[in-house]
């Protein structure tokens, strides 16, 4: 999520974590991961598919940050 963007998901493992004793976690933010192929083999093609599919489904922009590795 964006910096100043309220995530209750993350305060609510903050505070389970202080509860169990885990005093030193702060600031927990809780995201998500995907993995996905592409049959793209041309790096710079497969850059802007994947920027792409980000801006229009996979990430919300507005609220979310979103990066990406190719390999």
């Amino acid at each position: 999520l964006k910096q100043g963007i309220l995530d209750p998901q993350g305060k609510a493992i903050e505070h389970a974590l202080e509860t169990l004793g885990f005093k030193s976690a702060s600031n927990v933010r809780v995201g998500k991961y995907l993995e996905l192929d592409l049959k793209e083999t041309d790096k710079a093609k497969a850059e802007v598919e994947v920027k792409s599919m980000c801006e229009k489904l996979l990430a919300n922009t507005i609220i979310e940050e979103y990066r990406y590795e190719l390999s």
